[in-house]
């Protein structure tokens, strides 16, 4: 049975990255928009909608033709997002319980967050 031809579509040249924030690992790239945990900023002033946020901690670039990567850190690379939305993650529910020994503790929180959108990799 012959097999099914298939045609190679040229993969388009993507620039992304790799920063790091909040303990987490995200690969961004320009335009795209992504769920991060909540950034206070200087002198523990809160961010708004619409602010700027500048991430330093870059690990990895790739410009479609050359990878840098840091060690840990890449020295000058920054990311630049624009914050889309705050808000808060549906609750989180942790029960302990012991059967027999009548313990039982019930606890949750909801997790604050930023929706920020990438616009620029420097």
């Amino acid at each position: 049975m012959p097999t099914k031809a298939t045609k190679k579509t040229e993969d388009k040249k993507t620039e992304f990255a790799v920063i790091k924030t909040g303990g987490k690992q995200y690969k961004v790239s320009l335009g795209e928009s992504l769920k991060i945990e909540k950034i206070i900023g200087k002198d523990n002033t809160d961010h708004k909608v619409g602010d700027n946020i500048v991430f330093d901690k870059v690990l990895l670039v790739d410009d479609g033709e050359n990878t840098t990567i840091g060690t840990p850190f890449i020295e000058g690379a920054s990311v630049s997002a624009k914050i889309i939305e705050i808000g808060r993650l549906p609750k989180v529910t942790v029960i302990r319980y012991k059967q027999k020994s009548k313990y039982f503790k019930k606890n949750g929180h909801r997790q604050p967050f930023f929706k920020v959108e990438i616009v620029g990799l420097k």
